[in-house]
């Protein structure tokens, strides 16, 4: 599904990916793991156009989206989370899942004017999907729509945040630490949670950076390690937790 060949990114004289080479197949589960500072959000942000691309190839279902706008790439099927919450925390549940939607409900000018019902219509057809997909993730998010996000405690922000990304069905997800701010028992949960998405939705591919190597261990199909941009190690969660270049770029030579 994904395959990106010498994927390069430099700001300034600064190296952030150097000639990554990745490739996800449908519905697998990619862990990304490497240290601070190693490029994993910086691949994340090349691969949606949120950071120019300096060399290299991404295709996508065998298209060429190298440098590719986030409107475009989010149109061919790819969705992601942010390692910080990009949600509008005075608007409600309902409306941040919403955001996810903007490529496809009908909105601008002419239906503000003419065609509102419309819009109406569409908003409620969505408004059943989006509840029903966080009663995936949690039966009582599932009934508080209505209410304003501030009002969540953050594992339930974390969760609409997923869903956000999920609403439109992409065919791979993008999760950036999703477990950043979180108890273990918040992290765990919401492991079962993608469990869950990912029985319901099989041919979703999945990479996931985490820096929870518990966590990297319970949900990973195959594990890809970076270090300076690199791509260091590659194989199972066990094969790359014994690999000694992999305990050096973690640990130190000591």
């Amino acid at each position: 599904m994904l395959e990106v060949s010498g994927l390069t990114v430099r700001f300034g004289g600064l190296t952030a990916l150097d000639g990554l080479q990745l490739r996800a197949a449908a519905g697998e589960l990619l862990g990304l793991i490497g240290p601070n500072g190693s490029g994993k959000t910086t691949f994340f942000n090349a691969l949606t156009g949120f950071v120019p691309v300096s060399g290299g190839q991404v295709r996508f279902d065998g298209k060429d989206i190298t440098g590719a706008a986030p409107r475009r790439v989010a149109a061919c099927g790819i969705a992601r989370t942010f390692q910080r919450l990009r949600l509008l925390s005075e608007l409600s549940v309902f409306d941040n899942l919403m955001l996810g939607l903007h490529l496809d409900l009908p909105h601008g000018p002419w239906v503000n004017l003419f065609a509102r019902r419309r819009l109406a219509a569409a908003v409620r057809e969505r408004a059943a999907e989006a509840r029903e997909l966080l009663a995936v993730f949690s039966p009582a998010l599932a009934g508080r729509l209505a209410e304003p996000l501030r009002a969540l405690p953050m594992i339930d922000r974390r969760r609409v945040e997923i869903c956000r990304a999920l609403v439109r069905a992409p065919r791979l997800l993008l999760l950036d630490e999703p477990s950043a701010g979180m108890t273990p028992d918040e992290t765990a949960a919401l492991m079962d949670d993608l469990h869950a998405v990912k029985a319901r939705r099989p041919g979703t591919a999945v990479i996931l950076i985490e820096h929870d190597m518990a966590v990297i261990e319970r949900v990973s199909d195959r594990c890809l390690v970076l270090d300076y941009g690199r791509r260091l190690c590659e194989g199972s969660f066990a094969a790359v937790s014994r690999d000694p270049e992999v305990r050096r770029a973690y640990l130190g030579e000591a």
